[in-house]
């Protein structure tokens, strides 16, 4: 089959790639002429702006997927497809944007007649080889339409239609924020085992042991594994950790549901503390303890 892919970062050059490898025809096109230069030396057709790539799909249905950064960038390139594209035509959107976004998305386009997906893309830098694992939300009709497309980006059963419109992206968000309390969970475990001194455990060579049989192996815990084995104090690391929105919107639909979610929750408010270089509450904490009851305070005036 062939598809416009709109979008050549990390994720949407491993996928091009990975299309390519499959015997996909892939169109691509980037704001960065860098980018589009080296998708078409994997093999790809260039295009220069969005109606060009359009074009270039020819004119029987056209695929368009889109992997941009969510919010403005890809509304804007939604509405410009929606003037450039026609009834049958498939728009996927397999950024992370907020899923009620992408449910008003899909009703903006049907209104032309033209279809739209949400996926879902998990897999990272690693997706080029091993496979994307993809969750869709859309009509039937439309996700089966690009079974050779999404066959050739999944591994084997890595693919799967979650339910309508926006249920591709819910299911991502929720995976994320999942994957937010499963990573806080690791980094505190590994930050005790390093503070027993007395011990000196191997922390890569235990995540190495973990990884055969342990009921808490995991493809997380193998990559903290191979981070600890090229720097076993991560000195070169700042302790700066970002979100990049899906652990937000987990934690509002939990209030907005009535849903408990205390581990996401709190992975989420842990990030904000490793921004803080100079943190008043805990210094307002610490100035309580010694107004209460005398403790000890670590002063930086000396006394």
């Amino acid at each position: 089959m062939k598809l416009a892919m709109i979008g050549l970062g990390k994720m949407g050059m491993g996928m091009t790639r990975r299309l390519l490898a499959h015997k996909q025809q892939v169109v691509a096109f980037d704001v960065n002429p860098e980018a589009v230069k080296a998708a078409v030396d994997a093999g790809a057709e260039g295009a220069s702006s969005l109606e060009d790539a359009v074009a270039l799909l020819g004119a029987k249905q056209r695929i368009t997927w889109l992997m941009l950064p969510s919010g403005d960038v890809t509304t804007t390139a939604l509405q410009q497809l929606a003037a450039l594209l026609g009834a049958g035509d498939i728009v996927v959107e397999g950024g992370n944007s907020n899923y009620k976004q992408s449910m008003e998305r899909a009703t903006m386009l049907r209104y032309k007649g033209i279809q739209m997906l949400d996926v879902g893309v998990s897999g990272g830098i690693w997706g080029e080889a091993n496979g994307f694992n993809l969750m869709a939300g859309g009509d039937e009709t439309a996700f089966q339409a690009l079974a050779p497309i999404m066959k050739a980006l999944a591994p084997k059963d890595g693919v799967q239609r979650v339910g309508p419109s926006g249920a591709g992206h819910f299911a991502k968000m929720v995976h994320n924020g999942i994957e937010y309390g499963m990573m806080q969970a690791i980094a505190e475990g590994y930050e005790l085992m390093q503070a027993k001194h007395e011990f000196s455990i191997d922390l890569a060579e235990l995540s190495k042991l973990w990884m055969n049989g342990s009921v808490v192996r995991s493809w997380l815990l193998e990559l903290a594994g191979r981070a600890l084995k090229e720097d076993t104090n991560l000195d070169w690391v700042e302790p700066y950790v970002e979100d990049s929105g899906e652990g937000r919107w987990t934690v509002q639909e939990g209030i907005d549901l009535s849903v408990p979610l205390p581990v996401i929750t709190l992975s989420l408010q842990m990030r904000f503390r490793s921004r803080q270089n100079d943190s008043f509450s805990a210094r307002l904490l610490a100035a309580l303890r010694n107004q209460f009851g005398g403790h000890k305070i670590h002063s930086k005036r000396g006394d």
